[in-house]
């Protein structure tokens, strides 16, 4: 089901019968047809096992079954969205980042401890960000959200990319992350924002960022 993108903050979706998206809570702006949303208590297509793993992991962002036959526009608190259409990879991102996806795509949690050990975690404790993230796998259509717009950065064999965890919104591939040290101006100045800290991904891929440090 892909996503038209309207302008930088809003995207519509044609909903047609027989098959299902999800949405987050509050994120519909508009419709056109017969369309009905539903509160989600089944965890989308992971089950009640990938729902018991949000909660677990704080991330039970409530989500929206959405049915019928129509369009719908999306967005949410003004933030920008980016499409990011999926060929059969699994995707790993925040749940609070996802504004809709196609109810094709099965839903799971990961816990990031099992790509980056001990560093996996401190990046959960660090960023603020859940040890649980969301993973999206199969062939569809996910929109997220991010703050100033965003990038896709390729992540190749021998060319890693090092990014400002706070900046992170999602990536896809055969990626593994730990999280690095590293002094630089930055922090000599005074900002203290994290930038001591470094998220690098390895292997092969693609990851999100984000123009901005700010949280969702």
């Amino acid at each position: 089901m892909p996503f038209r993108e309207i302008n930088s903050k809003m995207v519509e979706a044609t909903v047609v019968p027989g098959q299902r998206m999800y949405s987050q809570r509050g994120a519909m702006l508009a419709y056109r047809g017969e369309v009905s949303f539903t509160p989600n208590i089944q965890g989308g297509q992971g089950g009640v096992m990938s729902m018991i793993g949000r909660r677990v992991a704080n991330e039970a962002t409530p989500l929206m079954t959405v049915e019928g036959s129509g369009t719908v526009m999306f967005g949410h608190g003004g933030h920008h969205i980016q499409v990011i259409n999926m060929t059969g990879d699994t995707l790993y991102v925040e749940a609070d980042r996802l504004l809709a996806f196609d109810g094709t795509l099965q839903q799971g949690t990961m816990f990031m401890g099992s790509q980056g050990g001990v560093m996996g975690m401190v990046r959960g404790q660090v960023t603020g960000q859940g040890l649980f993230t969301t993973t999206l796998k199969g062939h569809g259509a996910v929109a997220v959200m991010a703050h100033g717009g965003v990038i896709e950065l390729p992540i190749t064999p021998g060319r890693d990319v090092h990014v400002d965890p706070q900046a992170y919104v999602a990536h896809h591939g055969d990626v593994r992350n730990k999280l690095s040290t590293a002094l630089g101006w930055r922090d000599m100045v005074g900002r203290g924002s994290g930038e001591a800290f470094q998220l690098e991904l390895s292997g092969s891929g693609a990851v999100y960022v984000q123009a901005s440090e700010e949280k969702l």
